[in-house]
């Protein structure tokens, strides 16, 4: 049986979305050696991304390279960054086993997050029913204690099928989604769901935001906001004014960075514009090719002519 943590008494439509408005993605700053946290440079970029104008942070997601932070360090990262965040924090507990999974979110819990982000068991493949086990499972455990999002993101995890996330979704047992497919149907199916059965849908792709904006979506986890978070701001502005021809100078601008980062490895292009910017991130986890290495010199040179025009936003 589940355990019923999200009534349908609690999703009343006076209620204001403690999930919408744009949230940012942020990198995992570590040290050079051993790939270890860096505490003090995820302390900065907290500090940064809580003065920025976004309504929360999202710690150790896709961008935030949790695979390759030990659990440990992944407790004590969000542990300080929820007591230095000025923004609700919501923090990725996805692992490839269950009981690491109920780990980390038990100690997010404790940390005092604002809600749960949780991927399908990620490099094994499992069917239907293995995953909604998990979800099933996973949600006993937390016991009603936060919110939790589904987190579909095919491109690294087993996928969240509609079937999946109508089940979950409707069990009351799980607050939202947050899709990262970058699958506009499947996105326009997700929000034909939601129209009968409310839940929170957050888009998890940066390219659709615009598209899932106008179908209708509760906001947006941005990998893109980790760098230049007053660019997706100043985009959600001007879709929620409907200022289509502002809308359209921002998403030329956001589809210029995501052409330049989709030339290297996530979350490669989009820590380098962190350190363009003045923060400490650390190397690619993985060395990069020479050519990769050529093209991301390139893309820090286009950065220092681009970063201009995207801090001018600020004061726009």
């Amino acid at each position: 049986m589940f355990h019923r943590s999200f009534s349908e008494g609690d999703k009343s439509d006076t209620q204001p979305n403690p999930f919408s408005g744009v949230w940012a993605a942020a990198v995992t700053p570590h040290r050079r050696n051993g790939f270890e946290a860096d505490y003090a440079g995820m302390l900065e970029l907290v500090d940064k991304l809580s003065r920025s104008g976004v309504d929360g942070i999202v710690l150790l997601g896709s961008t935030g390279e949790f695979l390759n932070i030990q659990p440990a360090e992944r407790q004590r990262l969000v542990h300080l960054a929820v007591k230095r965040s000025r923004v609700p924090v919501v923090v990725g507990v996805g692992h490839s086993t269950l009981d690491t999974a109920v780990q980390l979110g038990e100690a997010a819990v404790d940390s005092g997050v604002a809600g749960l982000l949780l991927m399908p068991p990620y490099f094994y493949r499992y069917g239907e029913e293995q995953i909604l086990e998990f979800y099933r499972l996973f949600a006993l455990a937390i016991g009603g204690a936060l919110p939790i999002l589904l987190y579909n993101i095919p491109a690294f995890a087993n996928p969240i099928s509609l079937g999946i996330a109508r089940e979950l979704l409707l069990s009351g047992d799980f607050a939202g989604i947050k899709d990262s497919s970058g699958d506009q149907a499947f996105f326009d199916s997700l929000a034909g769901l939601r129209r009968q059965h409310p839940f929170t849908l957050l888009c998890g792709n940066d390219r659709l935001f615009a598209h899932a904006h106008h179908a209708g979506c509760d906001g947006i986890v941005s990998g893109v906001a980790s760098a230049v978070p007053e660019l997706i701001v100043a985009l959600k502005r001007a879709l929620d004014r409907s200022d289509e021809a502002r809308a359209q100078q921002l998403q030329d601008h956001l589809s210029l960075f995501i052409d330049w980062i989709d030339r290297f490895p996530v979350p490669v292009g989009i820590s380098a514009a962190v350190e363009a910017r003045g923060l400490k991130v650390g190397p690619p986890a993985i060395p990069l090719t020479a050519a990769q290495d050529d093209a991301l010199e390139e893309f820090k040179a286009w950065l220092k002519s681009w970063l201009p025009h995207i801090e001018e936003l600020k004061n726009a």
